[in-house]
């Protein structure tokens, strides 16, 4: 979660909501300046970072910089609290004392100088910042598990009602990236507006930027209050999400968050210099931290007071808060480095993912996403034999039923089949994508299910209507329900036994042509698929 902006840069910038409010106001618009206080100019460029240097350690004190987020609860009960001590599972087991600081701030230029030894983030960051950020990848320390979420106006039901719409947001985070990762899983595009007085894109969602995530929040909860509609939307985080619901007086929903959506993932970055001149420091590190995870997930209420200090929260918010985390341990940590790119809530697919989602006007160089990543730590622990009895075990987070009247998204997909057959055309690489496409949809959100709705062409209907009026017209209706469902029925099928799809997540029907899709015959032959998610 290590990518929020401060409130002082918002500030820095008022001058450009000042200037977005004279041209409100010129336009005719009865509002004050401070509505748009949260406001910054659109970044079409990542930042630049300063050059790369060499974190050293200074009376035995490794410096590790975090955020206030639940998800970094292990390295701070692995740490005994914030500060240096001898108590530390750092200096017990290693000799060596840790400094945590928290900053809710972006630090890779402190990071890449050589100002602090470790920070953390999410892995779809590490694309945008490519071969300037001089970072090396030992570990992943957990999932965000519904901390980031979608808020929108209280009559969009799915992501596909926000093609057209405009969302506030803040550039280069986590609700950036997830908001264009399901963008992209609709088969839309994200568009970003200058100010508020651009146009928008009928075909795309349409983005406005924040300085950070909070403000996104509030700008749009102020804007649904006031009963404006240029701002449909944001996408921010816990508690943010909570409050903007809570407040609207039933204007504005969660659409969906990220509970059930492994794409949010926490990784430790350390100072290349740092890494390479002192490697033992870093396996300690590493190994420490999933010592508190470990502790942390087996006996949370053991650590509510220490956790509760370090963050400045109050004792009862510690445990819920805990709830939209997932700590990830050793072999959680093994599965997330060896996924392949198409593995969904890996590492690479992940990355891949980031890089697809920002395209190449922001990542235009994309570097691999192997230059990263150092797994010998990982390794060396389990080699030791540490943590030998861990399980790998990410469940489903349910927190009320799946609404089954309303996707979170639908897509339509044009399988090609056998001439004159039901059955589905394995030798077409279109066919096998898709296939791979709606594996990967259940595999990176934990007990959402998809729908297929088979659909065929309706072109032929007036012939029928000449050769044999209404009766074959029906006769005729009747075979082409049957032919939609054996359609759907053959992709469930190689869902199963070529993606290895649990069958009871796919649930099939056949629609014949009773909903075409304009005049087009080749549209008309389509499965639509609807992904349901648990909330």
């Amino acid at each position: 979660m290590k990518t929020r902006w401060m409130i002082s840069r918002t500030l820095a910038l008022l001058p450009f909501a000042l200037s977005l409010f004279a041209q409100a106001d010129d336009a005719g618009a009865s509002v004050d300046a401070a509505h748009y206080a949260e406001l910054v100019e659109t970044r079409t460029s990542v930042p630049q970072l300063v050059p790369p240097g060499t974190y050293e350690p200074k009376d035995n004190i490794v410096d590790v910089d975090i955020s206030e987020y639940a998800g970094y609860s292990g390295i701070i009960v692995a740490n005994g609290g914030l500060e240096p001590n001898e108590d530390s599972i750092f200096f017990q087991k290693y000799g060596f004392k840790v400094r945590l600081s928290l900053s809710e701030e972006d630090t890779w230029s402190d990071l890449n100088k050589g100002r602090m030894a470790v920070s953390v983030t999410t892995a779809d960051v590490l694309p945008l910042y490519g071969s300037q950020l001089q970072v090396v990848v030992p570990a992943l320390i957990g999932f965000s598990r519904g901390a980031t979420g979608i808020v929108v106006r209280s009559d969009i039901k799915s992501l596909n009602d926000l093609r057209g719409k405009t969302l506030a947001i803040a550039q280069f985070n986590e609700t950036d990236f997830l908001i264009r990762f399901l963008a992209e899983q609709s088969g839309m595009r994200v568009n970003l507006l200058r100010d508020l007085n651009a146009p928008r894109d009928p075909t795309r969602i349409n983005l406005i930027a924040t300085g950070d995530s909070f403000g996104a929040g509030d700008l749009f909860l102020r804007e649904v209050m006031a009963g404006r509609t240029q701002i449909d939307g944001c996408v921010t985080w816990d508690p943010k999400t909570g409050e903007v619901v809570a407040e609207s007086e039933g204007k504005a929903r969660l659409l969906m968050s990220n509970r059930n959506l492994l794409v949010v993932a926490d990784i430790m970055i350390v100072n290349k210099g740092f890494a390479e001149a002192h490697p033992n420091k870093v396996q300690a590190l590493v190994e420490g931290m999933l010592q508190g995870n470990e502790k942390v997930r087996d006996n949370p209420e053991a650590h509510v007071e220490l956790i509760a200090e370090a963050f400045g929260w109050d004792a009862e918010d510690v445990i819920p808060e805990l709830r939209q985390v997932h700590l990830a341990n050793l072999p959680e940590n093994d599965q997330f480095f060896a996924g392949t790119i198409d593995a969904a809530g890996s590492y690479g697919y992940i990355y891949e993912s980031s890089v697809m989602a920002y395209g190449p006007l922001l990542i235009p160089r994309p570097i691999p996403s192997e230059r990263f990543v150092e797994t010998q730590h990982l390794e060396a622990i389990r080699a030791s034999g540490a943590f030998a009895d861990q399980k790998a075990e990410i469940k489903m987070i349910q927190t009320q039923e799946a609404n089954l009247e309303t996707p979170t998204l639908a897509r339509d997909i044009r399988f090609l089949f056998e001439p004159n057959s039901s059955d589905l055309d394995l030798q077409n690489p279109q066919n096998i994508e898709d296939l791979k496409y709606m594996a990967s949809m259940l595999r990176i959100s934990p007990g959402s299910t998809l729908l297929l709705r088979g659909h065929v062409d309706n072109a032929r209907v007036p012939e029928f209507e000449l050769q044999g009026g209404p009766e074959l017209v029906q006769r005729m209706a009747m075979r082409a329900v049957q032919l939609s469902r054996d359609r759907c029925d053959s992709v469930v099928k190689a869902l199963v036994d070529l993606q290895k799809v649990d069958n009871s997540r796919l649930e099939s029907v056949g629609l014949g042509w009773r909903e075409p899709l304009e005049d087009d015959p080749e549209q008309n032959r389509r499965v639509e698929v609807q992904w349901f998610t648990i909330e």
